[in-house]
């Protein structure tokens, strides 16, 4: 009896090997030969799946909004079982910081996808933007919580400070990824502007 193939597990599996080569290469330069090789599949296979390269960096893009929401969840459950909002905030700006293989990767492959959106109309139409939205959303409702809870300072505009500080972290994580400054050092300013905008600090123990 045949083996029954997974097709969604396939597509996941072309979806990683896209991002190994884009994190190695640099998006532009990844064509579907390289993914087939990278995937130790046929060419043809990955054309059954995606038909085109652009259909295959579309599906990468989505694959990878999906690895960093994981990546986020992971870092909040390591905050502890209930790290209120700061730590929630915290958790949330340093999961997109290149402080290793996985993140280095998802910063790289994401502003590749950015820059090529500026000049590919279907690129730009896709959830590309709705994503960072969506992050900015939910950092919003968490600042504004959190100064409805008095945990920051009264002025503080929860939707400017979301703005800022996910400008701030991609600012930090392009600096990280060309060697101008250690992940040490880009924590090190988030935390400042975190220290401003809560001027209790962090937990004790955080």
């Amino acid at each position: 009896m045949p083996k029954r193939v997974d097709h969604e597990e396939r597509r996941a599996e072309i979806a990683e090997a896209l991002l190994r080569v884009a994190g190695r290469r640099g998006l532009h330069a990844v064509g579907m030969r390289d993914v087939a090789a990278e995937a130790g599949v046929s060419l043809r296979l990955v054309q059954y799946y995606f038909e085109t390269k652009e259909k295959l960096l579309l599906h990468g893009l989505r694959h990878l909004a999906a690895r960093f929401g994981e990546r986020v969840a992971a870092r909040v459950r390591e905050a502890g079982d209930d790290p209120g909002p700061r730590a929630t905030v915290e958790a949330l700006l340093a999961a997109s910081l290149p402080t290793d293989e996985e993140s280095r990767t998802f910063h790289l492959v994401y502003t590749s996808y950015a820059v090529l959106a500026v000049t590919d109309p279907t690129l730009a139409a896709q959830p590309f933007v709705r994503d960072p939205d969506a992050a900015e959303a939910a950092l919003t409702g968490l600042l504004h919580r959190a100064r409805e809870a008095g945990l920051t300072r009264p002025d503080v505009d929860a939707r400017l400070e979301a703005v800022g500080l996910l400008a701030l972290s991609a600012g930090l994580g392009t600096s990280v990824l060309v060697g101008q400054r250690t992940p040490e050092a880009a924590a090190e300013v988030l935390r400042h502007h975190l220290d401003r905008i809560f001027p209790g600090g962090p937990p004790a123990g955080a």
